[in-house]
């Protein structure tokens, strides 16, 4: 096996890989897009199957750009739920100080919480 011969190998093989990569984020795009019909969709994975490369060129020409859009779409809305999520376990940030404050004292009133805990809140509260 000469030198030339991996380099091909290598080109190939790279080729072949990111020729994988497309059909992967054209089959996720596909059964992501909730405005495709279940028909369309069988349509679009037999010709994938079928004429893969044909195929992949004219989705790409035909429907990249929404590829796009439909991923930033769900990249923002994963953001905007991690944000929300770490709002939540971060005690409600949202809440004022006074608000906390008299939410810890309702606690230790009806005996939820002991004084030493209620301490702790309002410091952290207060923080």
């Amino acid at each position: 096996m000469s030198f030339w011969d991996i380099v091909w190998f290598i080109v190939i093989f790279f080729a072949f890989a990111s020729y994988l990569l497309v059909l992967f984020s054209i089959v996720a795009d596909l059964f992501r897009d909730p405005e495709v019909s279940g028909g369309m969709k069988a349509v679009w994975v037999v010709c994938l199957i079928f004429f893969s490369f044909i195929t992949a060129i004219v989705y790409l020409i035909v429907r990249g750009r929404g590829m796009n859009e439909r991923s930033a779409k769900k990249y923002a809305e994963a953001r905007q739920a991690q944000d929300e999520y770490v709002r939540d376990v971060a005690g409600g940030s949202t809440i004022s100080a006074p608000e906390q404050i008299a939410k810890a004292k309702e606690l230790l009133d009806a005996g939820t919480i002991t004084s030493d805990e209620f301490t702790a809140l309002k410091a952290k509260a207060l923080a």
